[in-house]
């Protein structure tokens, strides 16, 4: 009894000291609040419960105006252009840092701006002044090359969104890890200015369509089920945003959007994409008022061009031609930036030293673009000083540079004249020569591995070809070409049909023809634009050349079936029937759970086809994974022996195509629906899938190794795209 009595007390002893321990542990606000059923005290109750309460009211008030993608697409409008504004802020201070750096430099060293190459070679220091210009101009390239690691960062970007848009999932192509690599890329891309010669619409609707990408993952989080717009739709509309706000141009960015990206365009996609264009290009043009860049909210590059005669009738006849000379040029330059593309990435050694060492490639490339453009040698013959902005200003004058150079009174009106036109050399010698070096030097700088837009340069160009009629016209009728009136002919006015032309040309679109309108604010101009701007896209288009997106998707086998329709046009007659691949598991409408069981072991398809019988092969719909794994789990637990179509629900097919449907037939069935798989039948009878998501292996037996292409495409690909491009490559 004793022992009995000393284990109780022992028991009693440790409950004590437990009960002890747990009273010395400081108690929680928490179990505070459950012992006492009392909810936890907050500041300044009343003013929280109106604060909320009036929120609640305004998201109300604000819904019933209109729906939550409308306060998205504004939203993306706004943060569109607040990021474009900021770019070019941030671009405008490294140039002038730059310029100033270089004018330090020249003034410390005695050199002359524009002294000729044998006085340069007198002036002391001058290697390294030299030196410290030549990197400061190539630098900023090396530095986007190293800032864009990703494969899904460096080039334009435009022709991996078609694809997207196409229906294609091109996976992680759109997060938000990837934009700011892509931005200060960009960024450092234009801090170069006229050296490298590239642009930012490309690379910047890249980030207005991942701007939107994220958006729309918002606005289906807080809809859930009760979503009405899909992500397609959204990236349509960030495509319109991203050349609004890089022009402050709202009709032209919807009209690119229309043309160059969209292969199928929605009609309920016309409101959205105008109004997010409109408060993109409106908060721009502000925002450039409030940092006092401009007075007013007025175009991007205002002209004043006469606006009672701007042009006589008989210059009809030369805006056509220049409409011919800039198509001509324009097939020259296609067709010399698909060779040297095609030509980095066949060259086992081009293509190797890019994959390994990318930015060694990208410094080499760079310093030879700085060599060439060097402003105390050749790069006095091209006006290199100037910035891309400068360039098109200048081009764009209504004065005559020619008449400049015989009045001395208008030397001060045009300080941006003397850097085309330096002592001893004629205003023709300059233009010259900038249409024949960057003709070459813009090809060559499209294989730069670094985030690029191509259409601003492209549009300088054509204004450079303007120009250079404009000027040799105005030299040759100095009085005007018709003998009653004197009215001299207008240099500027051929640079905007000019730029116009050739922009529209190399791309294929017209949206270039609205975009120089309302870049410049030039109406009087629009029957020349227009004519020129179709006569060089017939010229572009003969013989079904690709345009400049298209030859890119071509060079790189992106999945893109527009691109090689329009190369060449007779695949659009090739039928699927020779692309359809198994359907992989396919169950019959009386499998067993043991059949079902051993298809859910040896495969991972959420989606499996469900036939007659084996034998017949009639389509009858499909069933979903997850009714699969329910027919095994009751077979387990309740009635064992009931087959499939005891217990799932086959879903019927929507959708289905023939093995003699044609592959532009299919890839606009796919596009519009956004389905990533269709099944194939003939005569009802199951014969395989066509997928976007198949691995790539008909590439290989045409002879194109991995090594050439990017990494994301091997992923991506669709059988169909690869053998007809390479159908159209070799043809």
């Amino acid at each position: 009894m004793e022992q009995v009595h000393l284990c109780h007390t022992s028991l009693d002893e440790n409950k004590r000291h437990d009960l002890e321990q747990a009273s010395a542990q400081p108690e929680t606000t928490q179990d505070k609040l459950i012992i006492s059923n009392e909810h936890p005290w907050k500041p300044w109750q009343p003013a929280r419960s109106q604060i909320r309460g009036c929120a609640m009211r305004v998201q109300r008030a604000m819904l019933s105006l209109a729906g939550l993608e409308w306060y998205c697409y504004a939203a993306l409008g706004v943060l569109t252009a607040i990021m474009s504004f900021w770019m070019d802020f941030t671009v405008t201070k490294l140039l002038r840092v730059t310029h100033v750096l270089s004018s330090v430099a020249l003034q410390s060293s005695g050199g002359s701006r524009h002294a000729a190459v044998p006085v340069l070679d007198a002036v002391p220091g001058l290697p390294l002044r030299s030196l410290n210009q030549l990197l400061s101009q190539h630098l900023p390239s090396v530095c986007s090359t190293d800032l864009s690691p990703s494969v899904f960062d460096p080039g334009s970007g435009l022709p991996e969104m078609r694809t997207i848009l196409s229906g294609v999932q091109l996976p992680e192509y759109l997060s938000v890890s990837n934009l700011f690599a892509k931005l200060v890329g960009l960024i450092c891309t234009l801090s170069a200015g006229s050296t490298v010669f590239l642009g930012k619409v490309g690379p910047f609707v890249h980030l207005s369509n991942m701007v939107g990408a994220y958006l729309h993952r918002l606005y289906a989080s807080a809809c859930g089920k009760n979503q009405r717009r899909t992500e397609g739709e959204m990236l349509v509309v960030a495509s319109a945003v991203g050349v609004a706000s890089c022009f402050g141009a709202p009709v032209s960015g919807v009209l690119f959007s229309i043309e160059v990206m969209g292969s199928h365009y929605s009609v309920r996609d016309y409101c959205p994409c105008f109004f997010a264009a409109v408060c993109g290009a409106l908060t721009y043009r502000l925002l450039a008022v409030c940092s006092r860049e401009q007075e007013t909210v007025k175009a991007l590059f205002k002209t004043s061009f006469p606006t009672e005669v701007p042009y006589e009738p008989p210059e009809i006849l030369f805006f056509a031609l220049l409409g011919l000379l800039c198509g001509a040029v324009s097939c020259v330059y296609l067709f010399s930036h698909r060779w040297i593309l095609r030509f980095v990435r066949t060259n086992k050694f081009i293509s190797r030293f890019i994959a390994t060492e990318k930015t060694l490639y990208s410094a080499t490339v760079a310093f030879l673009l700085a060599l060439v453009t060097f402003p105390h040698s050749a790069g006095s013959y091209m006006a290199s000083q100037l910035s891309m902005k400068q360039l098109l200003s200048s081009l764009l004058e209504s004065t005559q540079w020619n008449s400049i150079a015989h009045n001395a009174t208008l030397l001060g009106e045009s300080p941006v004249w003397q850097e085309w036109s330096p002592p001893g050399i004629t205003v023709y010698q300059t233009l010259g020569c900038f249409i024949l070096m960057k003709l070459w030097l813009l090809v060559l700088a499209c294989t730069l591995p670094l985030p690029a837009g191509y259409f601003m340069p492209v549009f300088i160009f054509g204004a450079a070809l303007g120009r250079f009629l404009g000027e040799g016209l105005a030299y040759l009728f100095p009085n005007g070409i018709s003998s009653e009136t004197l009215r001299v002919i207008n240099p500027g006015g051929y640079a905007l049909v000019g730029a116009a032309a050739f922009s529209g040309a190399v791309t294929h679109t017209l949206s270039a023809a609205l975009c120089a309108l309302e870049l410049t604010g030039q109406s009087t101009h629009v029957v020349p634009i227009l004519i020129a701007t179709l006569i060089s896209n017939a010229v572009s288009r003969s013989k079904h050349q690709p345009s400049f997106y298209d030859g890119i998707s071509l060079i790189k086998k992106l999945p893109h079936l527009p691109s090689l329709i329009r190369a060449s046009p007779k695949l659009s007659s090739v039928q699927i029937g020779r692309f359809v691949v198994p359907a992989g598991s396919v169950l019959q409408r009386g499998e067993k759970v043991t059949g079902v069981q051993h298809v859910l072991n040896n495969s991972s398809e959420s989606e499996f086809p469900v036939v007659d019988t084996h034998e017949s092969l009639t389509l009858l719909g499909t069933v979903t994974r997850e009714q699969l794994q329910g027919l095994v789990l009751e077979n387990q637990n309740e009635v064992p022996g009931r087959s499939l179509e005891d217990v799932c629900l086959v879903q019927p097919v929507k959708i289905q195509l023939s093995t003699e449907t044609t592959v532009k037939q299919a890839h606009c069935i796919m596009s519009v629906v956004r389905e990533q798989r269709v099944f194939v039948t003939e005569k009802g009878k199951l014969c395989g899938v066509i997928t976007w998501q198949e691995v790539r292996s008909s590439a290989d037996k045409q002879g194109h190794p991995h090594t050439c292409l990017p990494h994301y495409e091997t992923h991506s690909d669709i059988r169909i795209i690869s053998v007809l491009a390479d159908i159209c490559l070799h043809k």
